[in-house]
């Protein structure tokens, strides 16, 4: 059943044109997440669908009186309401129903002998028992508890961007129920669902959205979010939308082999316009229609050019080096009047280390990324950095930008190193053979900021786009200590691909905290859990899944241990008091000297074996039709995976011994 059409749909704004001529069909059962650059008029497209907003041009179709749900990015809602009554308020006809019943009874209270509203108390019990809306309520404060709300009767006005964000998702929630019980077509339309959401709550919300009947169209950066819940992606990308069925994995495979046919086409485009050029260029006689359509086709070769998405490389800036202290943290405390955030805290970072710190909101994970940044004091403790670290923090506050200034004049302004020649490169540099020095402008489109984009003013930029400007200027003054605060929420996942290929390439610590599964197991090795209470417990090895496995395992009792690295894990009930240790769990056995030098040697083994494969596979490819040399390169390929196979395995069996001894 068709729910929604889109047929040449065109939007601008400004002077920047951000759909052209593009069509679209919704079906029921289609569940579609939409990924693009920010920017690119992702949340212009769902205000479209949602009848929010018109287009410039072309049409939209709503079939069959489809109920559509939306859910912004920055919800509006009503200060003067309390969690519930908002819930109340909404287009819900049951909760609309259960206000209704609310207000009779209270004025039956009032008027006790009120024939009329006797009459009308009696009606709406008669529709609470027809439509079960006793159960109504009930099932709110279920949902509310669900997404993290727990005070139904605090008043909107004191609650923060996240809890309001989560409130109305379950208003949408609700409403979109009530449709689906009148069996009425719904059409569910999500603006980052998974912002200011902790992992837990999207693990429940990606099981909600599997069992609700309505479409769904939504906008996520949550990659094993888009995994699990979508079967189709539409990308859009350069005013256009491309569709691709199956999930984000399904994605990631097409959207390659669709790279790949568009680089050929445009190397095919070259060619022809340079034989056209040429002939041209001899002034070949010709009928005079004839050469002018040549011109003609000239003009609209030099026109149409494909991105071949080279220039979007992953910064490769390296840090600087790090000497063998980086930080060490003791006795950390910080508490805002009564409510402690952290106890005790011990902490230590060694080089080279990669921590993600994962939690509920307000459990204390932005809050210990400033003490670490010295953006608050501590109520009491000692933070003490090594003589090397240059710390970069990006944080989740809004940043004061000059609206005016042009987006390359900024970069230039704030990176004086990056415009070094190389003939005046700094004695400290010369040991860096890797670094690659560059001008402004290529490390923007690195970052997705392409030639002329970089002409324009701040002011004209979107919110995420400003975002990434920012974490542009963390990134470039190559630190080598990173801290990152909920990096996945403001970025699209082309920028957090970008992201991730850089940390790939950096050779210092991170501490970042997230939600995003797919982000933390893709560039972190451990896990910190912070829990209310000014409970810290870790660490726990990545990915995201075993730490779940671990924590479950684990049971409800839990007493306070310390890490090898000094993280003290905290479940005193009251400030001050002596916190018990509970004896460690008794290692399996340490490493011998021979096993020791074992892994050190597989280290240096694996990373030869995987050049090999590499190399081979190279090989492989560019052999062509010499079937006697593509089969001795295949045995020879199959000898080195078995061999790397083999390597790692027994690594990951040394590795174990040495991370539990």
């Amino acid at each position: 059943m068709n729910l929604v059409t889109l047929e040449h749909v065109s939007k601008q704004f400004s002077e920047r044109l951000l759909l052209d001529d593009v069509s679209l069909t919704i079906n029921r059962g289609d569940r579609i997440g939409l990924i693009g650059i920010n920017g690119s008029g992702k949340t212009t497209l769902l205000r479209i669908i949602a009848g929010l907003e018109s287009a410039d041009a072309g049409q939209i179709v709503r079939w069959g009186g489809v109920r559509v749900h939306y859910l912004p990015q920055e919800p509006q809602l009503d200060e003067t309401l309390t969690v519930l009554d908002v819930l109340f308020h909404s287009d819900s006809p049951t909760m609309q129903l259960v206000r209704e019943y609310e207000r009779a009874v209270v004025r039956l209270q009032h008027a006790p002998t009120d024939p009329d509203a006797q009459a009308h108390f009696a009606h709406l019990e008669s529709e609470m028992n027809r439509l079960d809306g006793w159960a109504a309520e009930t099932n709110a404060k279920a949902i509310l508890a669900r997404l993290g709300i727990s005070d139904f009767d605090a008043p909107v006005s004191i609650l923060s961007g996240g809890m309001r964000k989560r409130l109305a998702l379950a208003r949408v929630l609700l409403e979109m129920e009530d449709d689906e019980t009148e069996s009425a077509a719904s059409l569910l339309i999500l603006d980052e669902p998974t912002n200011h959401v902790d992992a837990d709550t999207i693990d429940w919300l990606e099981g909600y959205l599997l069992n609700v009947p309505a479409a769904l169209f939504m906008v996520t950066h949550d990659r094993y979010f888009l995994n699990r819940v979508v079967n189709r992606i539409i990308e859009l990308d350069r005013r256009q939308l491309v569709s691709y069925p199956g999930n984000y994995t399904r994605y990631l495979e097409q959207s390659a082999e669709r790279h790949e046919r568009l680089v050929k086409a445009e190397e095919d485009r070259r060619r022809t316009l340079r034989r056209e050029l040429e002939w041209l260029r001899r002034g070949v006689m010709a009928r005079g229609t004839k050469q002018k359509a040549r011109i003609q086709r000239v003009a609209e070769l030099q026109q149409i050019r494909y991105d071949s998405l080279q220039d979007r490389v992953a910064m490769r800036l390296a840090g600087r080096r790090l000497g063998k202290k980086v930080v060490e943290v003791r006795g950390l405390r910080k508490a805002y009047g009564d409510l402690r955030v952290l106890d005790g805290l011990d902490f230590e970072l060694a080089p080279g280390d990669r921590i993600g710190i994962i939690g509920p909101n307000g459990a204390g994970k932005s809050t210990f990324l400033d003490l670490l940044a010295g953006v608050q004091e501590p109520n009491a403790g000692a933070i003490t950095w090594g003589e090397t670290v240059q710390l970069g923090y990006y944080d989740q506050r809004n940043i004061e930008l000059n609206d005016a200034e042009r987006v390359l004049d900024f970069i230039q302004g704030e990176a004086e190193l990056i415009r070094i020649q190389e003939r005046n490169r700094p004695r400290w540099l010369q040991d860096d053979a890797d670094l690659h020095l560059m001008d402004a402008a290529q490390v923007l489109e690195w970052f997705l900021f392409p030639r002329p984009q970089q002409q324009a003013r701040i002011g004209a930029l979107s919110g995420g786009e400003r975002r990434r400007l920012y974490l542009l200027r963390t990134l470039i003054h190559r630190p080598n200590v990173l801290l990152l605060d909920e990096p996945t929420n403001d970025f699209d996942i082309q920028t957090l691909t970008v992201l991730e290929e850089f940390l790939d390439h950096f050779r210092g610590c991170v501490i970042v905290a997230s939600h995003d599964r797919y982000f933390l197991d893709r560039t972190v090795d451990l896990l910190y859990s912070f829990e209310p209470g000014a409970i810290v417990r870790g660490p726990y090895p990545g990915p995201y899944e075993t730490y779940r496995q671990l924590r479950e395992a684990e049971g409800p009792a839990r007493s306070e241990t310390r890490d090898g690295k000094g993280m003290a894990r905290s479940e005193t009930g009251h400030s001050g008091a002596t916190p018990r240790v509970a004896p460690r769990q008794p290692a399996l056995r340490r490493l011998s000297w021979t096993e020791q030098r074992e892994l050190a040697e597989l280290e240096a083994r694996i990373e030869e074996l995987e050049t090999q494969k590499s190399s081979l596979q190279s090989e492989v490819n560019a052999s062509g039709d010499d079937y006697l040399r593509l089969a001795e390169l295949a045995e020879q390929l199959q000898a080195a995976e078995g061999a790397l196979d083999a390597a790692t395995e027994r690594w990951f069996e040394l590795a174990e011994l040495a991370w539990q001894s």
